[in-house]
């Protein structure tokens, strides 16, 4: 861990790797996360989304009855994932399984945010009788 501290007419910054620790002209402490601890990080979004529905729908085959049991299931599970993770996020996740049946499916979304903090992803899951469409949206606190 390398450490730098700058003096400021507001007090002194200390930065290290993991955080950056902001020291006030009355001797309080304001602790700020890093950019990596505190982002919407893609990739393990994307892993927790695959697992979620992989440990849900697995081999399964389309059944009608069991799409919203399915469906609650996966988003459940995503949800219990990203706040494991305790970064400041609210996070919202849809999910829709379709029978594969040839016909077509259009969904869109649009989302007014800052794209330095907040994102989103979907991810499409198949098999041979259905597709999934997940998609996770976190909004930094």
């Amino acid at each position: 861990n390398k450490k730098r501290s700058d003096r400021s007419p507001l007090g002194t910054l200390h930065l290290s790797s993991k955080s950056v620790r902001v020291a006030c002209m009355d001797d309080k402490y304001i602790d700020l996360q890093s950019s990596e601890e505190s982002a919407f990080v893609v990739d393990d979004v994307n892993t927790i989304i695959r697992e979620s529905i992989e440990s849900t729908l697995q081999s399964a085959n389309y059944h009608h009855n069991k799409v919203a049991q399915w469906t609650s299931n996966i988003m459940e599970n995503c949800l219990k994932k990203l706040t494991a993770l305790n970064k400041p996020f609210k996070y919202i996740v849809t999910c829709i399984i379709t029978q594969k049946n040839g016909a077509g499916l259009h969904t869109a979304s649009s989302c007014w945010w800052d794209n330095t903090t907040d994102g989103s992803i979907t991810v499409k899951w198949e098999n041979k009788t259905m597709h999934c469409l997940t998609t996770v949206f976190g909004l930094a606190i």
